[in-house]
């Protein structure tokens, strides 16, 4: 090593402490520390402003669940992976009724309250910086319980004659695990499910293990895909399986719930028909957006059926013996493209679920049972002004009206006018792009106004107006 003079030492340490007495000068003489706030307490959706939170973003949900049947209730665990995406002092998950027995954020306590009926709001035992990741860890049990809205109808836990049903649309999860309850705070799912062995344990996506001990059985599920809350689902009771494929290789799960008492070979055709029309509708609409397909027949007593992801539940307790018609299978099967895949931004969107899952059912009757499409569209548009279906506004029907035939029959009634204004093949070009574009995210009505306008290269403003935006019967050319 070479020596330096000491003169030319000096010099340079001179020099440096000059530079940086300059550069101190420069900068404020006391850094102010990161200042935290507290998240909101909602998404900001006009329709549901209690549901959702803000200043974090979900990833992933871990939810171990076990459920006893001497006394219908639950015994659960759920982790709740986020990222901040503000320095956070506090925030809330939506979490309703049941018996909180310890709650950690990173493995550490931390404090909550809960304020009225939705929410839980959480201190962490220090401010979480912005972007940093974490994870809230909640114990709890319980008796879930079921919300019966006047005008939504029935969501939530549904308790069944050997079991119980967790459907969530629109403002059910939170009655089952802790969760940012709004189709924008979408997120990965795992579900570990126990129940006495003599009991089926069914939840999204795949099928990935099973165990068995001491007369309770655990299955494991994975839905790898970001999922919205509201299409979240739990299935607990006897059920007969049938496994499967589509044509094109998808894995196909199906239940009968054995108290509809479905025939073996009704259950097999159930099987078969989701199987092909996953495949037709995958050739229309663009790729399947997840990795299994299937469905579950329940006697649930809700009387709907429910686009959960990657597996609609069909509750037919009325019609025992019997299995989803075709035009019931398109239908909400083609929810998994459009409410599942590309879901609302705001409720108040929802008629881009319902027009297009209607009108897959009009695609379906004109593809197999040879029911022109056009008929199907007048025996909408043949309905008297003075009707109550032309009451409303299509994109922003009411938090009351968002399962009403305005946003169902009415707005499929629209989807076919526009495919009649800019033509089949930008039509169905549009269709794939919407998907492409927004699938995995969300979609609003004015982003699928815009989207309509550059695919078609057509100006078609008279359309949305007349449509989408305005209450009353369009006048048809």
């Amino acid at each position: 090593m070479s020596r330096v003079p000491r003169a030319l030492t000096t010099t340079a340490v001179t020099a440096g402490l000059a530079l940086a007495a300059t550069l101190a000068a420069a900068l404020p003489s006391d850094a102010a520390p990161p200042r935290f706030t507290p998240g909101a307490a909602g998404a900001g959706d006009p329709y549901f402003p209690e549901m959702g939170n803000g200043g974090y973003k979900p990833t992933h949900y871990e939810i171990g669940l076990k459920y006893d049947p001497a006394t219908k209730g639950i015994d659960a665990v759920t982790s709740v992976q986020a990222r901040a995406t503000q320095n956070l002092s506090r925030f809330d998950l939506d979490f309703q009724g049941l018996t909180i027995k310890r709650l950690t954020v990173d493995g550490r306590k931390a404090s909550y309250t809960r304020q009225g009926t939705q929410e839980l709001v959480i201190t962490p035992p220090k401010g979480l910086r912005k972007g940093k990741r974490f994870t809230v860890t909640v114990a709890y049990s319980g008796v879930p319980q079921t919300i019966d809205d006047p005008a939504l109808g029935v969501s939530g836990w549904v308790p069944t004659a050997d079991g119980g049903l967790m459907l969530n649309q629109p403002i059910g999860a939170a009655t089952v695990y802790p969760v940012d309850d709004h189709p924008t705070e979408k997120a990965t799912y795992g579900f570990n499910l126990t129940a006495p062995s003599g009991l089926t344990t069914i939840a999204n996506g795949d099928l990935v293990g099973k165990r068995s001990r001491g007369g309770w059985t655990t299955t494991r599920w994975v839905m790898n895909r970001p999922m919205a809350s509201e299409l979240a689902m739990i299935a607990i009771g006897k059920y007969n399986e049938v496994k499967g494929r589509t044509a094109a290789g998808r894995p196909n799960l199906t239940y009968t719930d054995v108290n509809m008492k479905i025939p073996a070979d009704k259950a097999r055709q159930f099987n078969t028909q989701t199987a092909q029309i996953t495949d037709w509708e995958s050739s229309i609409y663009g790729r399947y957006p997840w990795s299994s397909t299937g469905g579950i027949t329940v006697a649930g007593k809700v009387g709907y059926a429910l686009e959960t992801q990657g597996r609609p539940v069909y509750d037919l307790y009325k019609h025992p013996g019997s299995i989803p018609s075709g035009d019931l299978l398109a239908h909400e099967l083609g929810h998994q493209w459009f409410g599942d895949s590309v879901a609302p931004y705001r409720w108040s969107d929802i008629w881009l679920n319902e027009g297009f899952a209607t009108y897959s059912e009009w695609l379906w009757q004109e593809k197999f049972n040879k029911t022109p499409i056009e008929k199907s569209f007048q025996a909408v548009y043949s309905t008297p002004a003075t009707d109550d279906l032309w009451k409303g506004v299509v994109s922003n029907p009411g938090r009351d009206h968002i399962f009403d035939g305005l946003v169902y029959d009415r707005a499929g009634a629209a989807i076919h006018v526009l495919r009649g204004q800019i033509g089949d093949k930008a039509f169905f070009r549009l269709l794939r792009t919407w998907q492409s574009t927004y699938g995995g995210g969300n979609g609003s009505t004015a982003a699928f106004v815009r989207l309509a306008g550059q695919v078609s290269h057509k100006n078609i403003s008279k359309w949305a107006h007349d449509w989408i935006y305005s209450e009353g019967k369009p006048v048809l050319k």
